[in-house]
């Protein structure tokens, strides 16, 4: 099977109305999704609390593509790319994240996300040969630099925070995977793979990874009945999975993976401002720095491929 460019080469239209209403749900509730995660962090192993995570949002999305009248009976090739999706975005990508939230605050994970704008750019030239412009490879190095001003303190001031730099490599592992289901998902629906269906069957795939190695490592299924569990489990799994990602990969298909991205630009502010409020997150001069490259270069971003 060839690798096709799933992205647009012609010139960029103008964003409509509808993208930027998808640009909105996906910001606000990706902004609030990750002091939720913090929520889930504890006793629970983090592979079981994202399986019980998706084992709501894939009922949800089966419930809702059913309700809709959508077809979901695909071929086994079609079946083999909803697994890949539920392996890189709803298995993986999160896992690495619940990990990482161990030993970061919320709003880190959120600007550590970001940088998928920047992946996103990188993997389209290696999978598909696309060649990034001169704005878009400036604007690549101000996300990487702004991400080594923010984790200034853990890397030089006090020495080196371990917990820290493991959190940052989950994290960043995390967002590698994200993207490799963006690419993924843009080839899908370039195939002309629907947007709702393929989400439902990758979050369904996605449980089943899920489910399956926590069974190897010997975890218990319970959960925290805690209220503070309980109402970042539901939040998760309906607002943050099921809207998000339904407006993010029609976002994704609608204006490509790059501008995609650019709803990376505002949630991470949303998130270091909760986290400022709930977890005391400490401002220092390098931090604003590197927020503001990393802000700046996903704008660049947008703006230059």
């Amino acid at each position: 099977m060839s690798l096709a460019a799933p992205f647009p080469t012609s010139p960029r239209p103008a964003l409509t109305s509808t993208d930027y209403g998808l640009y909105g749900a996906t910001v606000f509730a990706w902004g609030f999704s990750w002091i939720a995660i913090k929520g889930q962090v504890g006793d629970i192993p983090p592979e079981v609390s994202v399986f019980w995570r998706f084992v709501l949002a894939s009922m949800v999305m089966v419930g809702w593509c059913s309700w809709r009248g959508h077809n979901l009976r695909y071929s086994l090739r079609d079946h083999l790319r909803f697994a890949g999706l539920g392996l890189f975005i709803f298995s993986a990508n999160f896992t690495l994240f619940y990990y990482g939230a161990a030993s970061l605050p919320s709003g880190l994970l959120a600007v550590i996300f970001s940088l998928a704008s920047v992946l996103n750019l990188i993997l389209a030239f290696i999978l598909f040969g696309q060649r990034p412009g001169m704005v878009s490879l400036t604007a690549g190095l101000l996300g990487f630099a702004g991400i080594a001003l923010m984790f200034k303190p853990q890397i030089l001031d006090t020495g080196i925070d371990y917990a820290a730099m493991s959190g940052l490599g989950f994290c960043a592992l995390g967002t590698l995977s994200f993207c490799l289901g963006n690419m993924l998902s843009a080839s899908n629906q370039q195939k002309g793979l629907p947007v709702t269906p393929a989400t439902a069957w990758g979050m369904v795939y996605g449980t089943l990874f899920l489910g399956l190695f926590a069974t190897l490592k010997g975890n218990s299924f319970a959960i925290d009945p805690s209220p503070i569990y309980i109402t970042s489990l539901v939040y998760l799994a309906i607002i943050s999975s099921v809207v998000a990602f339904g407006s993010y990969l029609t976002l994704l298909g609608r204006i490509g993976s790059a501008r995609a991205g650019y709803a990376t630009v505002i949630f991470p502010v949303v998130a270091l401002s909760i986290s400022t409020v709930f977890e005391g997150y400490q401002w220092t001069g390098s931090a604003m720095l590197g927020l503001a490259c990393v802000l700046f270069g996903n704008v660049l971003m947008l703006r230059g491929r």
